[in-house]
């Protein structure tokens, strides 16, 4: 079905660059990175890889009133795990990263394709990851999209109104249970102004295919399993930065810890005039499972806190440090960045334990997990 929604979507793309190449602005830009992974526990030199992500943008001016524009981007890359030298294990793919097509106005937007949707407030911890993986301490910030459609409109008073609807998507965000295939995922989210910030409601729905998890396969009476999310959000900027940002997730099974899941944030910030300005950040996250709403249920919970400074105008240094106040555990990760016009130099140091608790899905390996280093370099053109 994926391949189908590809070539859909591909076959529309590719009937407006036929009509509008030959008019209109076009653009090629491009990131190449590549990166070494040394881990005490495994090797000093654990995992090695190179990623290319070429990127077309096309866009043109309907009527004076209509900007249309379009984008395909391609994720390709090869690594390799060191952890046995006599026989290493190494992989390539090359997948499209992003495919969309875009119409505008001065008070609508519409997209269509592969794309990325996110939204809310917090940083290290987002109980609103609901379409996206990205996780704060990638340097590059990557995530693989969605297929759907995105529709926005804006009122004057900076009222806006977002609908989407997803089609045949695999895991994303913070899930661990797979929509069914071929399945349709309905939502939205209304966002408003309020004093020195801005406030948002979020509803999703889809039905979840209980029979790929073979634990809870056992467990549950009925394969297909229906699933709303509820979500609010708040961002306030007055002399610090304060956000909180919650989801509550119901399910109609008759397996009790699965059916309510509450994620919330509160998060504050604030930039010290030390230097060239301390910016420190910190969150508070919870999350906990029950068979009742407001029950107290099983969880667990997370403090974080980000630092960072620029040493001067090529030189940036941050760090990110997490508690598990469940298991008492630290995570400790620190980056040293320089940036030269198109590239950009990456020295990330690490401390976390061995088996991550927070970020398997965001990441979807273990690259951070023990003690040692990751050297990058990125090049934009």
């Amino acid at each position: 079905m994926i391949v189908r929604i590809v070539s859909f979507v591909l076959s529309f793309f590719l009937l407006i660059v036929q009509n509008l190449v030959f008019s209109q602005t076009a653009s090629l830009n491009g990131q190449l990175s590549g990166w070494l992974t040394g881990n005490r526990e495994k090797s000093l030199v654990s995992q090695a890889g190179l990623r290319y992500i070429p990127e077309v943008s096309i866009k043109k001016i309907i009527n004076k009133k209509l900007p249309v524009d379009a984008e395909i981007s391609f994720n390709i890359f090869t690594a390799g795990n060191f952890h046995n030298w006599n026989n290493p294990d190494i992989e390539g793919r090359l997948k499209v990263y992003r495919l969309w097509a875009r119409f505008s106005g001065n008070k609508f937007e519409a997209r269509l394709g592969l794309q990325e949707i996110n939204f809310g407030s917090a940083i290290l911890f987002r109980p609103l990851m609901w379409f996206d993986r990205v996780d704060p301490r990638d340097p590059l910030h990557l995530t693989d999209g969605v297929y759907g459609l995105l529709l926005r409109y804006f009122f004057q008073n900076n009222v806006n109104i977002w609908l989407w609807g997803l089609y045949d998507n695999n895991l994303k965000g913070w899930e661990t249970i797979p929509t069914e295939d071929n399945g349709l995922e309905l939502g939205g989210r209304l966002q408003i102004p309020i004093s020195s910030g801005e406030a948002g409601i979020c509803y999703h729905h889809r039905r979840t295919d209980f029979s790929h998890s073979p634990g809870l396969a056992e467990l549950s009476s009925t394969e297909l399993v229906e699933e709303n999310r509820f979500a609010f959000d708040c961002k306030l900027d007055i002399k610090i930065g304060l956000w909180f940002e919650g989801t509550i997730i119901q399910r109609n099974t008759n397996i009790p810890f699965m059916k309510y899941q509450q994620m919330w944030t509160a998060g504050m910030d604030y930039t010290f005039n030390i230097g060239n300005g301390l910016n420190i950040l910190t969150e508070f996250f919870n999350l906990k499972k029950s068979a009742k709403i407001f029950d107290e249920g099983e969880g667990f919970q997370f403090t974080g806190l980000m630092v960072n400074y620029p040493v001067g105008l090529i030189d940036r240094v941050s760090g990110i440090y997490y508690f598990d106040w469940k298991k008492h555990n630290n995570y400790l990760w620190i980056n040293w960045q320089r940036t030269y016009d198109n590239w950009i130099l990456y020295l990330i140091g690490f401390s976390n334990p061995k088996t991550i608790q927070l970020n398997r899905t965001q990441t979807g390996n273990n690259v951070f997990s023990g003690n040692g280093f990751q050297i990058m370099i990125a090049f934009n053109h």
